[in-house]
């Protein structure tokens, strides 16, 4: 193993252009539970985007460096590391660095390569899996039959909730710009789409639904959406934000929320506890892998961008024209 190894800086942040490639003088030491991570291959994520943006800074402790999650192989392990081991293939949730030939992950984060997927498929797990399966299943509690509304369904993150959703029993319902994703989140296993330049969701659902409505709504727009989606749910329906695309303030009718018994929640995940995140692996691994190594749920792939075309790879994630998941090669690719 190198003593140095070259990561993407963003410097002070800004546009896509801010990020270089630049080079650290001393090789990652792991401490308590941590690994060092060869990283073969890095997701590319809406948060950095935000943090290179200078709109999400990192949590205290994490790596002020972008990158939320990779696959690669272990290299060294913490003292107090007891589950994974040098030489492990894996994919894993970072708190930060993962744009970078090596990187730090608490190895309960870690998830063994799932039978069948390579490297580039599996550094495309652990941000969108990890976010859908506490929000959706854990915080949202889908079941079996149930109604769900994924807002931005061709994102990688619509795209994983539109998969275990279906896998799980439960009939989707999704809105998307245009019908090639459409298509896709078809494909996927969405039952109905809404193009929503054209049409509108609320009556969509009530239409499609005979008057029922959504048992559940998972939205990473915000905006004026909070509202009408609050007025899109059925008895006892829940609405799980994860992000706020269009803002986070809106004016809303709250009445709806005491007449139905609503619920509205959300989460972030990057500041929750080593543990937290781990329970969540655990989880994955005991429920999701297995479905994944039988073909139900994989990522959907749109393009991979070898490390130095990083600003290209953000463009891409900014104009949302993607369908699925955006990736940086780091391996062999400077």
């Amino acid at each position: 193993m190198s003593s140095t190894f070259k990561f993407i800086d963003h410097g002070k942040g800004g546009a896509s252009d801010c990020m270089k490639i630049s080079e650290q003088s001393s090789m990652l030491e792991p401490t308590g539970r941590q690994v060092v991570i060869e990283v073969h291959y890095a997701g590319v994520n809406r948060p950095d985007v935000l943090q290179r943006s200078g709109l999400y800074p990192p949590p205290p402790g994490a790596s002020p460096y972008l990158g939320l999650e990779v696959s690669g192989v272990i290299t060294a392990v913490g003292p107090d590391a007891k589950d994974r081991k040098v030489g492990d293939k894996v994919c894993a949730l970072t708190p930060g660095g993962g744009y970078a030939q090596y990187c730090l992950a608490d190895e309960r984060h870690c998830l063994p390569i799932p039978e069948g997927l390579d490297m580039i498929s599996a550094a495309c797990i652990p941000e969108n899996y990890f976010t859908v399966w506490t929000n959706v299943f854990e915080r949202g509690g889908l079941r079996k039959g149930e109604k769900l509304l994924v807002h931005g369904g061709s994102s990688g993150i619509g795209l994983t909730a539109i998969q275990l959703a279906s896998a799980f029993g439960a009939e989707v319902w999704t809105t998307v710009g245009n019908a090639e994703k459409a298509a896709a989140c078809k494909k996927a296993g969405a039952t109905h789409t809404i193009l929503y330049k054209e049409q509108d969701f609320k009556q969509v659902a009530q239409e499609t639904t005979d008057g029922y409505g959504m048992d559940m709504i998972l939205d990473m727009v915000g905006g004026d959406y909070i509202n009408r989606n609050i007025h899109t749910l059925a008895l006892n329906g829940r609405l799980v934000q994860i992000a706020f695309l269009e803002g986070s303030k809106a004016q809303i009718d709250a009445l709806p929320v005491m007449t139905k018994r609503l619920t509205f929640t959300g989460s972030t995940l990057r500041p929750r506890s080593d543990e937290d995140k781990g329970k969540i692996a655990q989880a994955l691994i005991e429920k999701v892998v297995p479905l994944m190594e039988q073909g139900r749920c994989t990522p959907v792939i749109h393009a991979v961008f070898p490390m130095n075309e990083v600003s290209k790879a953000h463009d891409l994630m900014e104009s949302s024209r993607h369908i699925g998941k955006i990736v940086l090669k780091i391996k062999d690719a400077i």
